[in-house]
């Protein structure tokens, strides 16, 4: 039996929500219309997906596994959708993504002189962002950074580029050539990804440059960004023994497109 996506959306806003009620307040619909949908879908798939008991909702294995595979499902149903209706509108378009620091300017005019039919248009994408504006269609394809979620995703390498520490430029290390990391050890740390609790999360090289500026923390930023968003308030210093940064061209492996190809050659040859 072919896998109903609305089914499969309102369990997912079930096992997100871990709560019936909250879950059908959250799809506007009633709580005893998505109970028979999601045991309709229990029986489609011949497996339970909850277990209820009086401490509340929790997954089963089998829960787990279609939550899992749902995201990524239902990524590529938006995505399919969004494609679909960019192309009933008239002429082509490429949604190009890109991180701070990758210029992408040159990669763009050399595109659009080879296919003056295509509007190629550019948009920022952050890191806790890029993979699901790739997946979902919001962009066609994107320079992203590592870390990097692959899976739906194909890679290609571009470039690798080193690694400088973006310090306070009172710091102690502020005068310094260049760093080791050992030099760094002690320093408080701008966690990006994984924030404790108590912090406030960053996002962007702004938000970076502030937190830095300020005095909060240090940070380890790619070459490229530390000279794109250099600053009064704040120093740079190459750290020679920091893992390099690697810039990869990305778009959804489901997503097959002349354009993209001619897009990916494009941008291997001006890497």
């Amino acid at each position: 039996m072919d896998l109903d996506l609305r089914k499969v959306r309102y369990f997912t806003a079930v096992a997100e929500q871990l709560h019936f009620g909250r879950a059908a307040e959250r799809l506007h619909i009633t709580q005893p219309v998505l109970s028979r949908q999601i045991r309709a879908l229990e029986k489609d798939l011949d497996a339970p997906l909850f277990e209820r008991d009086s401490h509340g909702v929790t997954l089963t294995p089998a829960g787990r596994q279609l939550l899992d595979d749902a995201r990524q499902l239902l990524a590529a149903a938006d995505a399919t959708r969004r494609r679909v209706r960019r192309a009933a509108r008239g002429p082509r378009r490429l949604v190009v993504g890109f991180r701070a620091g990758v210029v992408v300017t040159p990669v763009l005019r050399a595109f659009g002189a080879a296919h003056p039919d295509v509007a190629v248009h550019a948009r920022r994408v952050e890191r806790d962002d890029q993979e699901r504006l790739i997946l979902d269609g919001t962009v066609d394809l994107a320079y992203v950074r590592r870390p990097i979620h692959e899976r739906g995703l194909t890679l290609l390498p571009l470039f690798t580029e080193d690694r400088v520490a973006m310090l306070p430029a009172r710091h102690r290390l502020a005068g310094k050539r260049d760093l080791a990391l050992a030099d760094l050890a002690g320093e408080r740390w701008l966690r990006c990804a994984d924030p404790l609790p108590d912090d406030v999360p960053i996002r962007t090289v702004e938000e970076k440059s502030e937190c830095v500026a300020a005095g909060t923390g240090i940070t380890l930023v790619p070459a490229s960004v530390a000279e794109q968003y250099s600053r009064p308030g704040i120093t740079c210093v190459p750290v020679r023994d920091a893992e390099p940064d690697q810039v990869f061209l990305a778009w959804a492996a489901s997503h097959r497109s002349p354009l993209i190809t001619e897009f990916a050659r494009t941008a291997r040859e001006r890497a």
